[in-house]
């Protein structure tokens, strides 16, 4: 057991009662020393990690999650380490699991339930558009905070587009049974995002009926019946509900309903809170509504950039490597250090992005986005480009994908960003020499 004197992570955090137990993690409320503000703390063992080859799963975890920040998704404030420990620091959620409300039997007014499902849809659509998929939806991993709005948390199952084989698919059999959609039972490869849809379906008919739309308790016949979508509507659901789960259950995932038309189906606009989702450039220019839940800026300075954040993301991949010894597969550099100012590293993104031909829009004085004009393998390509302070006399530029081909994004950052940007950048991403490559990160010591 851990000692308590390592209770007080580099001076930062304490960590107090324990709230939940897993397999290779505990998570404790915890107290932002300074602000007196709760945070989650998830405590991984690392030897247990390694010794059950659970390494690469913590990468992605931490990589998904660090790509994910949406109203409806936990949040991921940092990450610490000691020789024997890695630390999550999360958003503390104190609402409970949404599986409390239908545990048992019980079932939610249609209402209610689609309101968590509308807050599910956007998140889930937001992971899509950074290119990642959960692969595992379930009430259990579904959270409520304060406000009663829906979290999304685990993103252990999660994928990443560098998983995707030759084919373009996913391959690796994961998630809760009942909740798997057929083609990831059928070993012949899936599309992670569309997969999603169907374990949101699952979820959809849970929170209406109180129970699963699949269950046996015998697994192979279970299996025999999403294999077939082979399944009963309870009396009490409205033929628009019905109509819609039809499309989300469908056996066939060519045939499947995607995010883009749930969002037009009638049954999910009605009643829908723009103001609680988080919402695309095209939607924002729709509807003349603030985005509220999204962290506003002062003008006057770029917001702070956490220090183990560039450590980590400057690190190959954002792999770990520094805390398992273990050298992940290089990914492309979207993030960069500077010394110019904030100010003119703008200017020059501006000024590239008009050369690249692609409309800008400015959210603030340190946050561009950028669309190209032209379509591209999955519609046209928009970045969101933010500077950061480090410290007075260096800042981090972060590019990250909004919507548009992974692989065209890539080619975009290594072909166009990075000659554009040479003479302001200091040192990108993953290059040798950066941001203590070689040295443990350690805030205290076991």
């Amino acid at each position: 057991m851990e000692d308590e004197k390592h209770m007080l992570l580099g001076g930062k955090y304490e960590k107090g009662r324990l709230i939940g137990t897993g397999t290779f993690a505990k998570v404790y409320h915890g107290r932002e020393v300074a602000t007196g503000d709760s945070v989650a703390i998830k405590v991984i063992n690392k030897d247990q990690v390694r010794d059950q080859g659970m390494v690469e799963q913590i990468q992605r975890e931490i990589s998904a999650t660090r790509l994910v920040r949406h109203p409806n998704i936990v949040e991921l404030r940092e990450v610490l380490a000691t020789k024997s420990k890695i630390y999550y620091v999360m958003e503390y959620v104190s609402g409970g699991e949404l599986f409390a409300k239908v545990s048992g039997g019980g079932r939610l007014k249609e209402d209610v339930a689609r309101k968590y499902f509308q807050q599910l849809i956007s998140a889930i659509d937001f992971c899509h558009s950074r290119g990642v998929s959960h692969r595992d939806i379930k009430p259990e991993n579904l959270l409520l905070n304060g406000n009663d709005d829906l979290k999304i948390t685990d993103f252990g199952f999660s994928a990443l587009p560098e998983q995707k084989r030759y084919d373009g698919l996913l391959h690796t059999q994961c998630g809760t049974p009942a909740y798997v959609a057929p083609e990831v039972l059928r070993k012949k490869g899936y599309d992670g995002a569309v997969a999603d849809i169907w374990s949101c379906g699952v979820v959809l008919y849970v929170l209406l009926a109180g129970f699963l739309p699949f269950h046996d308790e015998n697994l192979m016949n279970m299996y025999r019946k999403i294999f077939k979508a082979e399944y009963e509507f309870p009396p009490w659901f409205s033929p628009d509900a019905r109509k819609l789960i039809s499309k989300l259950l469908m056996a066939d995932p060519e045939r499947r309903i995607s995010i883009q038309g749930i969002m037009r189906v009638p049954w999910y606009r009605r009643g829908l809170h723009r103001n609680n989702s988080f919402r695309s450039k095209k939607e924002r220019v729709s509807s003349p509504d603030p985005t509220p839940g999204s962290l506003k800026k002062s003008t006057s300075s770029p917001a702070f950039f956490n220090a183990f954040e560039l450590i980590s993301s400057m690190s190959s991949g954002f792999d770990l490597s520094t805390l398992f010894e273990n050298n992940g597969k290089k990914k492309v550099a979207s993030i960069f250090t500077s010394k110019f100012s904030a100010a003119t590293i703008v200017e020059r993104i501006e000024a590239a992005a008009r050369w690249w031909r692609f409309s800008v829009e400015k959210e603030d004085d340190f946050k561009v986005r950028m669309e190209g004009t032209e379509d591209g393998r999955k519609g046209a390509l928009a970045v969101t480009a933010e500077v950061f302070a480090m410290a007075p006399e260096m800042t981090v530029v972060e590019f990250t994908k909004d919507s548009g081909d992974t692989l065209e994004y890539e080619k975009f950052c290594e072909e166009d960003v990075r000659p554009a940007l040479k003479d302001i950048v200091w040192t990108w991403q993953g290059e040798d020499g950066s941001s203590n490559g070689g040295d443990e990160v350690n805030v205290d010591s076991d």
